[in-house]
């Protein structure tokens, strides 16, 4: 069992990603693609006149402040536009997608974050309207039925709250969830950098290898997104998971390359 994490970025190439998934799939490899759509959802959202708002929390992260109006371009964009042409590009290529959102049968469920303290001029805020939840269970028996059927699940990082509201909830670390419910050998974590990098944003700093048991200690190296790959990786590992690899997905073949070192491997 492969799990497949690619981001949202511009620069990303999804036909060149579905070509290497088929190829990977004919090798009798189940996958489950856990898919982004920041770059794409926030052009849309800024074209309807709502653009995006980021916030910083108080331990530093930076993330999208998902309010009623943001849940609703997520829903039009991550689990509408980009989730089915993903399985457009995949069904063109003989795979049989089936494209959903973590919100669809309960695939991902959250806990709602009942408040957001984050840090704005200065200044420590509480936001009460926040549609953001941290994953606290994977519906791992439908995704079974899904791949045991010869069907590959692309999923949209959307999940189903305990009273059924949709929820914001972070990629990376929602397909660390699944890699860990499903009990799969690697996670694969897809984006628009090589891997880690020791001195972002200089892409010759790539750190090749990281033993399992030091991860925690590249969180104060990991910049921006990067912080939540990590963590997403430490969860797997954490789980049960015997690697992740984080590695680019603009190149041609991401995941033969990533799979024969082209990244940042962690085991």
């Amino acid at each position: 069992m492969l799990v497949i994490r690619v981001g949202g970025g511009a620069e990303l190439d999804y036909p060149a990603l579905c070509d290497d998934i088929a190829a990977v799939s004919a090798r009798g490899i189940d996958i489950v693609l856990v898919h982004g759509g920041s770059h794409e959802t926030n052009r849309i959202a800024t074209a309807l006149g709502t653009p995006p708002r980021f916030v910083t929390s108080a331990s530093g992260h930076v993330s999208r402040y998902t309010d009623q109006t943001a849940m609703d371009s997520f829903l039009m964009v991550y689990a509408g536009k980009i989730n089915k042409r993903i399985v457009e590009l995949l069904q063109q290529r003989g795979i049989n997608a089936f494209g959903c959102s973590g919100l669809d049968g309960q695939i991902l469920r959250a806990e709602r974050k009942a408040t957001l303290r984050i840090v704005e001029n200065g200044k420590q805020l509480l936001l009460r309207d926040d549609r953001t939840g941290t994953i606290d269970g994977v519906n791992s028996t439908l995704l079974n039925t899904l791949c045991a059927a010869g069907v590959l699940p692309v999923i949209a990082p959307i999940a189903c709250s305990h009273q059924g509201d949709a929820l914001n909830v972070d990629g990376d670390r929602a397909a660390a969830q699944i890699a860990v419910a499903l009990k799969a050998e690697t996670l694969l974590l897809l984006s628009s950098v090589p891997g880690l990098l020791s001195a972002f944003p200089d892409e010759s700093t790539l750190i090749r290898s990281i033993p399992r048991s030091d991860i925690n200690a590249y969180m104060d190296v990991a910049q921006g997104r990067m912080k939540k790959k990590v963590m997403g990786a430490a969860e797997a590992l954490t789980g049960g998971v015997a690697t992740v690899i984080m590695a680019d997905a603009r190149i041609s073949n991401p995941i033969k390359q990533a799979l024969d070192g082209n990244g940042t491997t962690i085991a």
